[in-house]
């Protein structure tokens, strides 16, 4: 392309510089070949007005005394009647330029001039105008470089962010070159650029978030099958099959709530629900887990309490509170539930050391965690409260109660929604 770009405009200059050079050259050739005409007619006019004038006043008139008003490069001669001819300068040999001027006392003057002359001047015209013209496309090149320069060196740079694009590179460049037309294409790719970085950023969460979230169900169904496994109990077989298929729904729920939330984090599908239900079934599929651990699990506060929400997304954010404190806690663990204003609340709560100081509020962000985990657990229980309207808080630090808010009253819907229209 900056070839391109410099032949073009090369190509144009040289057009351009023919086209004036050459009517100049015609000029200024036409200009000089009358010049010099007319500077012999004047020469021949002014040589018989000094004949004249002597004649009249019955002068000499020679050679001698008209040699001074001759050009040396000119050769005239006067001819008189009853004279010999007077000649003045060297005659000039080849083509020539010459003029006759008739006197009034009878007398002839004509003057020649070497047309030589008149090549030589055209000849310095026409190297001062090639002279011209060379400068001129010495710029015109100058400036054809300059200009494909800052075309095509722009065109390169964005060609080489599309192709980093292309390869998994999505940081805009914010790079701009003062070409309206090539910023406009520098603006689509940084914005194109941004939204893959979302988008990678939303997969790479979506995976770990899958990773972590499938992790605790899938252990609580292997250990399921395992009791299977190991008992010839038909009733037992019965119950910890009926618990296994309760952990495959939970599964099923917990990857759609994932893709759910994957595609927008806002979506909720809350409803009006028993929360001790929820209380539960957490407690039995937590026991056996807290039970080989030497630990404990228990329950109390008010009961049959109904909150709003997403019950597999509730499920989801006790089961990470409770795998945090069978990991990171001590003792007893105690999920508590009460009401306040028009939330339901479940603290949970353990005997452990509890959060550092040096983390606080900072143990809800991505990658912070206290001991050697993933510090994905607590993020994704918040994102998952927060999408059904709900809350997730560290109450206390030491030793550690978090803290689930959930309203307790449905969200108003609109009348059109409860009583359609007919229209």
């Amino acid at each position: 392309m900056r070839r391109r770009l410099i032949q073009s405009t090369l190509a144009v200059v040289l057009v351009v510089i023919a086209v004036f050079g050459i009517s100049l050259v015609i000029v200024e050739s036409r200009t000089i070949s009358n010049s010099a005409q007319e500077r012999v007619d004047s020469e021949a006019v002014r040589l018989a007005s000094i004949v004249d004038s002597r004649i009249l006043a019955a002068e000499n008139v020679n050679a001698e005394v008209l040699r001074n008003p001759v050009s040396k490069d000119q050769y005239a001669v006067i001819r008189m009647p009853g004279h010999d001819p007077i000649e003045i300068g060297t005659k000039p040999q080849g083509d020539v330029i010459h003029a006759s001027q008739q006197g009034e006392e009878g007398e002839t003057v004509t003057v020649q001039e070497p047309r030589s002359a008149v090549t030589r001047e055209v000849g310095r015209t026409l190297l001062i105008i090639g002279l011209v013209a060379l400068l001129a496309v010495v710029a015109a090149v100058l400036l054809a470089v300059r200009q494909a320069n800052r075309l095509a060196s722009p065109l390169t740079d964005l060609a080489e962010t599309a192709e980093r694009l292309g390869s998994g590179d999505p940081r805009p460049r914010h790079k701009r070159y003062g070409v309206p037309e090539l910023d406009r294409v520098a603006d689509v790719l940084d914005s194109s650029a941004e939204r893959i970085g979302r988008m990678l950023t939303a997969e790479r969460r979506l995976a770990a978030d899958a990773s972590h979230q499938l992790r605790t169900p899938l252990t609580a169904l292997s250990m399921r099958l395992e009791e299977i496994t190991l008992t010839d109990d038909p009733d037992i077989v019965k119950e910890e099959a009926n618990v296994a298929l309760t952990q495959v729904e939970r599964l099923t729920d917990v990857v759609e709530r994932l893709l759910t939330n994957s595609r927008d984090p806002r979506t909720g599908s809350a409803v009006t629900f028993d929360l001790d239900e929820v209380i539960q079934q957490q407690l039995a599929e937590w026991r056996p887990a807290y039970r080989s651990a030497g630990r404990a699990i228990v329950s109390s506060g008010k009961r049959h309490l109904q909150a709003v929400g997403t019950p597999g997304a509730v499920a989801q954010v006790l089961a990470a509170l409770i795998e945090n404190s069978l990991m990171h806690g001590g003792g007893t663990v105690a999920l508590r539930t009460r009401v306040t204003g028009n939330q339901a609340v479940v603290e949970v709560t353990d005997e452990g050391p509890g959060v550092p100081a040096d983390l606080g509020a900072r143990i809800f962000e991505r990658t912070i965690s206290g001991r050697n985990s993933t510090g994905i657990g607590l993020a994704v229980a918040r994102d998952l409260a927060e999408a059904d309207g709900g809350r997730l808080e560290l109450l206390q630090a030491q030793p550690p109660v978090f803290g689930l808010f959930l309203s307790r009253t449905p969200p108003a819907r609109k009348p059109d929604e409860d009583h359609p229209m007919v229209r």
